[in-house]
């Protein structure tokens, strides 16, 4: 009889990298084990929820995974329904996906309602340890949600890093984030601002920069916009694409754009973008351009290389295990504006003679990913000590 793993967290209908990481999880260890699946009935209330909803509003969104939706962030009610469920199953491994302190309160009661031979069994997937902007709240959140954990699954060596005062003597084990390949219809469709050959109306020979995905403090905007006014003085043809919701005001962002006089280089659309337009702003643009000011791993990154585009970004907390300066991208030292938009010149001086999307395959080849079933087996069944 297969093992039987039981994954807790969020999947379709919601949106965003979560989501879509414990979706391929969902699929990659269904080879192996048995696999059910615990998703959310409800993650943030909306007064706490930055963007418009966390609802993935794609006309082709990935397919839901079967199992019911019981975790609910503020409601013990159905903190304790999920704890029957867990008992009721009793499974060989329960995971938990940890990217937001939030989810420290229900996490923490779940597990206490748990026998012991069950908190036993108990793995949580570090995709995040503490978020990018933490309160000082934030650190007991994800003391009480990491509590029962047994082992552990770190995505990068930052995490994994970030893991150890909270971990302890416990076991950590190494992934990474999986290379998003299979999006539903990447097709264009056609919208506002699209021409017959794509997102935007420059010519030919236009140095298109991307930034996608959803618009905070810490990842950089503000340093892109002031990078490309640097190199716009030197070399008009670049261009900055901007596609992703805002979480903070973007007006801070349409100001900056229009002091810098960028309104006739840059397009900015300012929602989630859904699945079946995706490929079209990455085919649009030539590179792709994480000017983050922290990090520990980016899905971003991962969908890029999926896409087999190049990246550009800073070398901040994991990015620099996943980016191979020169081949798959260039790394830039320092989140500045001088320091990126020198880094962004050293791209298309490298693309002439550089095959960066050769180097993305074969970078992708190697996913650790690949191997989450080997993990997964050591997880349930570790070596013996001699």
């Amino acid at each position: 009889m297969r093992p039987h793993v039981l994954l807790l967290g969020p999947a379709s209908p919601y949106r965003g990298g979560p989501a879509l990481f414990m979706t391929y999880l969902y699929e990659a260890l269904s080879r192996d084990f048995r696999v059910d699946f615990v998703n959310f009935r409800m993650m943030y209330p909306r007064l706490l929820f930055p963007g418009t909803t966390p609802i993935d509003i794609s006309k082709t969104a990935y397919p839901p995974i079967p199992g019911p939706r019981l975790l609910h962030t503020l409601h013990p009610w159905y903190w304790w329904k999920t704890a029957l469920y867990v008992r009721r199953m009793n499974p060989d491994l329960i995971v938990f996906d940890w990217y937001q302190p939030f989810f420290g309160p229900m996490y923490w009661a779940i597990g206490w309602l748990l026998p012991k031979t069950l908190r036993a069994r108990i793995v949580m997937i570090t995709e995040n340890v503490i978020s990018h902007e933490a309160r000082p709240i934030d650190r007991l959140l994800t003391r009480m949600g990491l509590l029962w954990a047994r082992q552990f699954l770190a995505l990068s060596a930052r995490v994994h890093e970030d893991l150890r005062p909270f971990a302890g003597n416990r076991k950590i084990h190494r992934s990474e984030l999986p290379i998003f390949r299979e999006i539903p219809a990447v097709e264009p469709t056609a919208g506002p601002g699209m021409t017959g050959k794509g997102l935007h109306p420059w010519p030919a020979g236009t140095k298109v920069l991307l930034f996608f995905g959803y618009i905070r403090h810490y990842k950089g905007l503000d340093i892109l916009l002031r990078a490309l006014a640097l190199l716009l003085k030197d070399d008009a043809a670049f261009a900055l694409l901007i596609a992703g919701e805002c979480y903070e005001d973007p007006n801070v962002y349409n100001a900056l754009i229009r002091e810098l006089h960028l309104d006739q280089r840059v397009i900015f659309r300012n929602a989630y973008i859904p699945n079946e337009e995706v490929g079209a702003w990455f085919r649009a643009a030539d590179v792709v351009v994480l000017p983050y000011r922290s990090a520990t791993q980016s899905g971003i990154l991962n969908l890029a290389y999926g896409l087999e585009k190049p990246v550009v970004c800073t070398r901040v907390g994991g990015l620099g295990e996943f980016v191979e300066d020169g081949k798959t991208g260039v790394m830039v030292d320092e989140a500045t504006p001088s320091s990126l938009a020198d880094g962004i010149a050293r791209f298309y001086q490298l693309s002439g003679t550089v095959d960066f999307a050769a180097h993305i395959r074969a970078k992708a080849g190697a996913n650790r990913f690949a191997e989450i079933g080997a993990v997964f087996r050591q997880i349930l069944f570790p070596p013996q000590d001699n």
